[in-house]
């Protein structure tokens, strides 16, 4: 049981910030989200859709978690700045509980490649008698601004929260961060050290998102042993 004892951090003042994130290319963009321009739109695309489309709350998610107003309409990308939120993971994240949906951004692509390889090996070491798979994962581009914004980099790698393996004082600082209106938190990669990546409670400051490269990983059966970026061979000569 982790005690929230309240740390005392420094804000943090960035705009314009540029991230990356990797997801499995097998989540299409939502287009509900992508093909309004505000909250009214929204609101009445969503109930038309709902009385005609039964899969519509698993394409779109469930957008009570997330208020109408935190909702970036009219932006490149607004899916999948979105999708964190309303298909929140029960199993939560290293700063939410699994209660609230968190957005992770990392400052380089370098940086989200080895997050991900570390975190999808986990997964895959957990199926018993899995000697192959292939996954591909689409690489984005985020520009967003931070404010209000706190910064973890304060905190040595050494410190609970950056436990490599117990996400307790992590999420207990998630908790006390997001009870407070934190938009944005700033910490150190743990997977690769010196590196920084970006946890956002709210996508309310994403400007745009950008699909760029994908990604297939190859798991051999005891690890990832090959990650290549695709080429698709129209931009061959």
């Amino acid at each position: 049981m982790v005690t929230e004892q309240p740390l005392d951090l420094p804000s943090l003042s960035i705009q314009r910030q540029r991230g990356y994130r990797l997801i499995n290319s097998k989540y299409p963009p939502i287009a509900l989200f992508d093909d309004v321009a505000d909250e009214e739109e929204f609101e009445t695309l969503y109930e038309l859709q709902a009385l005609t489309n039964p899969r519509l709350r698993n394409s779109a998610g469930s957008p009570g978690f997330l208020p109408a107003g935190d909702i970036p309409f009219g932006i490149t990308g607004c899916s999948y700045a979105v999708a964190p939120f309303t298909h929140v993971n029960p199993l939560g994240s290293r700063f939410s509980d699994g209660s609230y949906g968190m957005l992770y951004i990392a400052d380089e692509m370098a940086t989200a490649l080895t997050e991900v390889t570390y975190h999808q090996e986990h997964y895959w070491q957990l199926i018993d008698g899995l000697k192959y798979d292939r996954m591909v994962m689409r690489s984005l581009l985020f520009i967003f601004d931070p404010e209000p914004a706190i910064d973890a980099l304060a905190l040595p790698l050494s410190h609970p929260v950056y436990d490599a393996h117990s996400y307790s004082a992590a999420r207990a600082l998630g908790r006390s961060l997001k009870s407070q209106g934190c938009r944005t938190l700033r910490y150190r990669s743990v997977r690769r050290p010196g590196a920084v990546c970006w946890g956002l409670f709210t996508p309310k400051g994403v400007k745009s998102v950008q699909q760029s490269a994908h990604y297939e990983f190859i798991w051999d059966g005891k690890k990832i042993s090959k990650i290549d970026r695709i080429v698709s061979a129209r931009t061959l000569k």
